[in-house]
C-alpha cells in the first residue's frame, strides 16, 4: 500500500503539471483580458495599458507567460539591504517556490487572499457535509429496510426533489421565506439573516453565528442528503439479501447488528466514491451557496476572480481545487482497501 500511495503521489505531480497548462491556456484565452480589472468605472489610456502589460508580463507570448507563472521571472532583483526579493507585482518567484503572484484586483499577495477565505469555507462546508451525512445515512438505511413502505415512498420522493431543485433557487426561496416573510414575534425583526458570517455590528456571539449558518447550510446540505440517501438505499438493497447476512441471522445475530454492522460496512463502499468527489468542496467551497449568501469563502472568491478577470487569483483557486480533487480520489482508493478486504493494490 505504501508503494502504491507513493506511485500515485508521483503521478499527481505530472497530472497537476498537465492541468496547469490546460487551465492557464483556457483562462488566458477567455474574453475580456486581465486589464479589465483596472478599467472598471474608467477607461485606461493606451500608455497606461501598455505600462500595466509590461509590469505584469502580459506583453510576452503566452508560453513565456506560463513559464513566468511557473518558475518566476525575476531571480536577481535586489533591495536596499542586499536581499533577493520579488517586490513588485510583475516580479515573482513562481508557484514552484510557493509564490502565486499578486491579485490584479486588490494588489495583495494571492496566498494572503486565499488564507483569509480558506478557514471560512472549511467552517461552512464541513458543517454542511457532516449534517448531510448524519441525515442521509439513517434515511437511506431505513428506506432500504422498510422497502415500499410509506417512509420509503416519502424518502424516495424527497431524494428526487432534492436532486432536482437548483441551489440558487432554493437559496433565494429560503431568504424570501425566513428574511422577508417570517418575522420574530418579539422584536419584529427578520427571523434569520440573509447572508454574511455574522452581524456587522457587535462582538462574537454563538447564537448570532448559528443564525447565519442555518440558511447556507440548509441550502448546501439538501442536495447532498438527497444524493447520499438514494445511493445508500440502493446499496443496502443489494447487500441485505446476500447469503452471509442470512448466515449471521441464523447464528443469532440481532437485526440491528446485521443491518448496522455487517450490511452497512459493505454498503458504504460505493458511497466512499461520492463523498471523495464532494470532499474538495470542504476546501474550495460551493460557488452558488457562498455567492447567494455573501459568504466570504473560497467559492465566492473564485466567482469574484472569474468575473473580474483576476487571473493570478483564479489560477491559484483552480490549481488548489484540482489538487484537492486528485488527493480526494487517492483517499477514496485507500478507504476502499480499509472497508473491503477483497480490495488489494499491487506494491
Amino acid at each position: 500500500m505504501t508503494t502504491y500511495i507513493a506511485r500515485r503521489l508521483v503521478q499527481t505531480v505530472f497530472l497537476l503539471f498537465l492541468l496547469s497548462i490546460i487551465l492557464f491556456g483556457l483562462v488566458n484565452l477567455a474574453p475580456g483580458g486581465p486589464l479589465s480589472a483596472y478599467g472598471q468605472g474608467r477607461r485606461l489610456r493606451p500608455e497606461q495599458a501598455e505600462l500595466l502589460k509590461r509590469q505584469f508580463g502580459l506583453d510576452k507570448p503566452l508560453p513565456l507567460q506560463y513559464v513566468y507563472w511557473l518558475v518566476g521571472n525575476d531571480w536577481t532583483r535586489v533591495d536596499t539591504d542586499g536581499d533577493s526579493v520579488a517586490d513588485a507585482p510583475g516580479s515573482r518567484l513562481g508557484i514552484l517556490r510557493g509564490d502565486f503572484g499578486f491579485s490584479y484586483r486588490t494588489r495583495q499577495p494571492v496566498l494572503d487572499e486565499i488564507g483569509q477565505r480558506f478557514p471560512n469555507t472549511i467552517y461552512l462546508m464541513s458543517i454542511t457535509m457532516l449534517l448531510a451525512l448524519l441525515i442521509a445515512i439513517p434515511i437511506g438505511i431505513l428506506s432500504a429496510v422498510r422497502q415500499y413502505s410509506l417512509f420509503d415512498f416519502i424518502a424516495t420522493t424527497f431524494s428526487f426533489a432534492g436532486q432536482a431543485i437548483p441551489e440558487f433557487w432554493l437559496g433565494l426561496l429560503l431568504i424570501i421565506i425566513f428574511y422577508v416573510w417570517l418575522k420574530n414575534p418579539f422584536t419584529g425583526e427578520p427571523l434569520l439573516p440573509p447572508g454574511q458570517m455574522s452581524s456587522l455590528e457587535g462582538e462574537f456571539s454563538l447564537p448570532d453565528r448559528i443564525s447565519h449558518l442555518i440558511l447556507p447550510v440548509l441550502t448546501g446540505a439538501l442536495g447532498w442528503v438527497a444524493w447520499y440517501s438514494r445511493f445508500i438505499r440502493s446499496s443496502m438493497l443489494e447487500i441485505l439479501p446476500l447469503d452471509y447476512l442470512r448466515t449471521a441471522r441464523a447464528k443469532g445475530a440481532s437485526q440491528n447488528r446485521v443491518v448496522y454492522i455487517h450490511a452497512l460496512r459493505n454498503a458504504l463502499i460505493p458511497i466512499v466514491t461520492l463523498v471523495a468527489l464532494d470532499l474538495p468542496y470542504i476546501f474550495t467551497g460551493a460557488v452558488l451557496v457562498e455567492t447567494i449568501f455573501s459568504w466570504p469563502g473560497m467559492g465566492r472568491l473564485y466567482y469574484q476572480s472569474a468575473v473580474e478577470r483576476d487571473y493570478p487569483l483564479l489560477m491559484a483557486v483552480l490549481i488548489i481545487g484540482a489538487a484537492f480533487i486528485i488527493l480526494s480520489n487517492l483517499l477514496a482508493d485507500v478507504l476502499y482497501a480499509m472497508l473491503d478486504p477483497r480490495v488489494r493494490y499491487s506494491e
